[in-house]
């Protein structure tokens, strides 16, 4: 509701019958009662304030996980000493459910399970093998070519107004002739659901590449839950199946459709492929929010009308 009542508040009340229908799932939901939350499975220690706020943490005490989220939504992946301890790790992207908007991720790890519900939030989402959130590869003989577990940081910004840090994939191969390498930006500030990411892959080879930018289809609940794809706008919008009193999660990707090939799917994926030049930065936006938490996004046309509609900037920042 904070945008519809800025801008009437401006006078620049919606002109059309189109503007209406398009933000009305965001009021339905919006307008919803709150929901049942899972049961509360105890407590965690206090934050340093409550006031919103976005953050960076390494996890030096679990193989190096790196944990960002903003006020709505929060996220982990995970580090090379993760592949051997529980393999196969890989570089897919989790998210995590969050209803608080003030840090979390850090305090809930620690807590030595954060796949219960402790009153702030948790971790339901099961990436697997899967790219889950935003996670790439590249596509190349009918098959997705992944990286294991980032192997070295940078944080830029690990708290204040936005969660911002660079990360290192070492090179991985693409069949048995070629090998490619990424460094990647990941900067979330506050107020919105989606991460922007700017990814530099390199390689051996001065041939163009096929990326693919996955969501996950089995990481929640029962099933590969429901996609909706709007090509104009680069959109692959997911919806996940109910996962008992946990809920649901709801993943976005948002690319430049000027550089889509193609969108399809594997075994694990729903992908969108871009042609991306090796050494050459491009960016993309993965979101995700959860249907009990922060955003009020309980069904999945609030869910589709926000991810479709949030104004998103592919230019690659200097």
């Amino acid at each position: 509701m904070t945008r519809i009542s800025t801008i009437w508040k401006k006078g620049r009340a919606p002109a059309t019958m189109a503007f209406l229908l398009a933000v009305a799932p965001a009021i339905a939901a919006a307008t919803q009662e709150a929901p049942d939350m899972p049961a509360v499975a105890g407590s965690l220690p206090p934050p340093p304030d409550r006031e919103p706020g976005a953050a960076v943490v390494r996890a030096d005490y679990r193989y190096d996980d790196l944990l960002w989220e903003n006020d709505r939504t929060a996220h982990r992946i995970y580090g090379h000493a993760l592949e051997a301890a529980e393999p196969p790790s890989g570089s897919g992207i989790d998210s995590w459910g969050k209803n608080v908007r003030w840090p979390f991720t850090d305090r809930q790890l620690r807590s030595g399970d954060q796949h219960s519900y402790r009153g702030e939030g948790l971790d339901f989402y099961n990436v697997g093998s899967t790219r889950g959130a935003g996670g790439l590869g590249i596509w190349h003989d009918n098959k997705l070519w992944t990286s294991r577990n980032y192997v070295s940081h940078r944080i830029l910004s690990a708290s204040g107004q936005a969660a911002d840090f660079i990360v290192d994939y070492a090179p991985w191969p693409v069949d048995v002739d070629r090998k490619v390498w990424e460094t990647r930006r990941f900067t979330l500030p506050l107020g919105t659901h989606f991460t922007r990411m700017v990814s530099t892959i390199s390689s051996d080879s001065d041939e163009p590449l096929l990326v693919g930018i996955g969501i996950g289809k089995r990481t929640t609940g029962s099933g590969a839950g429901e996609l909706t794809v709007d090509r104009a706008k680069g959109l692959l919008s997911w919806w996940g199946p109910a996962d008992g009193d946990h809920g649901r999660m709801a993943i976005a990707i948002r690319v430049d459709p000027a550089m889509i090939a193609e969108i399809r799917a594997d075994a694990d994926n729903q992908l969108v492929l871009l042609r991306v030049a090796p050494g050459k930065p491009f960016v993309y936006f993965s979101g995700s929010a959860w249907d009990k938490g922060q955003g009020g996004f309980r069904t999945r046309q609030a869910w589709d009308a926000y991810a479709a509609g949030e104004k998103l900037d592919f230019r690659v920042p200097r």
